[in-house]
């Protein structure tokens, strides 16, 4: 007998032994159950959502909801549409990664396709319990804009920007911040911002449609920000800052509220409060903001794959602590790294499936030192085609950097403090 035969014999024979042993091994494995399996996973990824009271549209605490929802739940784990994390796993390393495993995703899989057995229910942890719709504890400051707002009950997507009264006499050190919308079916997304110049106020009082707050056409607020104080959108975890550091709010800042609504088909009404937690400890280091952004952004109509590149130099050393990537409709992913004085390259965030309804904070692990003359480097895809079914253009057009949904943006904003003794 030839060689090669030979071997390609020994080669059958081991892959059909292994094929059988995969198949008793698979065969072998305890069907999953409510009780060990599929209820741990519930309480850790998605109740904190899924629950009465929550952001979410249903509860998936107890058996009973988690069967009710089962066929869902299995459409999009397997979909990696839920839970909503986005960042790339193993680039860069974040806190309350909420990503479901491979082996989770199957036995939720499995569990529907063999009709969702409970288990044993002494086994079934109990159900995460929720004192408070606040996320911390209750805050030590809650303001929210004087009257509710009116949201049509059709038409396109909004934003609506709301001005708070400072009720600072003094700079005040900021520890977190919390947002507790006031109608969940109809709240997207929010931002808050402080404004120094007065120009939201400006823009408030101008206002003729008899509503609290002014109209924001999307992306970037109607104003320039002298800093952002957090951001919120479903499934986002709250904390605060690292010890020793604080966002830090002047008497002069006007705190401003940009709430990004859809509608529901019918008329709803919304007034979203915003919780405050000051600081208690020294604070050495002030937390400070660096919207990274290429306003020169120019994309041409039928690319369904443009790339554009975009540099930014750091001129004082610098600690980041989060990062909030940021696109529109046209967006594909966004992949940002340092590239240090020395050579080296540092992963800091890759989201490689871009989606604009779900626009996280990510907060690092470890807080990542950007020395002077380091180089923040940022790579962004747009499908700008007609095949891309969100391009709010039809047909395609050229589409630039602008606030408005129907522009589009290159954008990283990040959580830093400078580096001082």
């Amino acid at each position: 007998m030839r060689p090669y035969v030979l071997v390609s014999l020994t080669m059958a024979v081991c892959a059909f032994v292994a094929a059988d042993e995969i198949k008793d091994k698979k065969s072998s494995r305890p069907d999953a159950t409510y009780a060990e399996t599929i209820a741990p996973i519930m309480n850790r990824s998605c109740v904190s959502c899924h629950r009465t009271g929550g952001i979410a549209p249903f509860s998936l605490v107890g058996y009973d909801n988690t069967k009710k929802w089962i066929a869902t739940i299995a459409s999009v784990t397997q979909s990696g549409y839920m839970p909503p994390w986005k960042a790339v796993h193993g680039y860069g390393d974040f806190k309350d990664e909420n990503r479901l495993s491979k082996m989770e995703i199957d036995q939720i899989q499995q569990w529907n396709e063999t009709g969702m057995p409970r288990g044993d229910e002494s086994k079934e942890p109990a159900s995460p319990k929720f004192v408070t719709n606040w996320p911390l504890r209750q805050p030590d400051l809650i303001v929210q804009p004087e009257k509710s707002y009116h949201v049509d009950a059709e038409g396109g997507d909004l934003y609506r920007s709301f001005v708070i009264k400072n009720q600072f006499k003094k700079p005040t050190w900021i520890k977190a911040i919390a947002i507790q919308p006031g109608n969940a079916k109809v709240v997207h997304h929010v931002i808050v911002f402080t404004d120094a110049t007065g120009m939201a106020q400006e823009s408030e009082v101008a206002n003729t449609d008899g509503q609290p707050g002014f109209v924001d056409s999307g992306g970037a607020p109607g104003f320039i920000p002298s800093g952002v104080l957090g951001t919120w959108a479903p499934g986002a975890t709250t904390r605060e800052f690292p010890a020793g550091t604080a966002m830090l709010v002047s008497p002069k800042d006007k705190i401003v509220i940009q709430v990004h609504y859809h509608k529901t088909g019918k008329p709803e009404e919304d007034q979203t409060k915003l919780g405050l937690y000051f600081a208690t400890e020294k604070i050495k280091h002030r937390m400070l903001v660096d919207w990274i952004m290429d306003v020169d952004l120019r994309i041409p109509a039928d690319d369904n794959h443009y790339v554009e590149s975009y540099d930014q130099t750091v001129d004082e050393n610098m600690t980041i602590y989060s990062a909030f990537p940021h696109m529109h409709n046209l967006g594909q992913s966004l992949k940002a790294e340092i590239r240090y004085p020395d050579g080296k390259i540092q992963p800091l965030i890759w989201v490689d499936k871009w989606d604009f309804r779900w626009q996280l904070t990510y907060s690092m692990k470890d807080p990542i030192k950007a020395p002077k003359g380091s180089v923040i480097h940022i790579d962004a895809v747009y499908d700008n085609s007609a095949a891309n079914a969100l391009n709010p253009h039809n047909p395609p057009k050229r589409v630039k950097f602008g606030r408005r949904t129907t522009d589009e943006m290159l954008l990283l904003v990040l959580d830093y403090a400078l580096d001082k003794s």
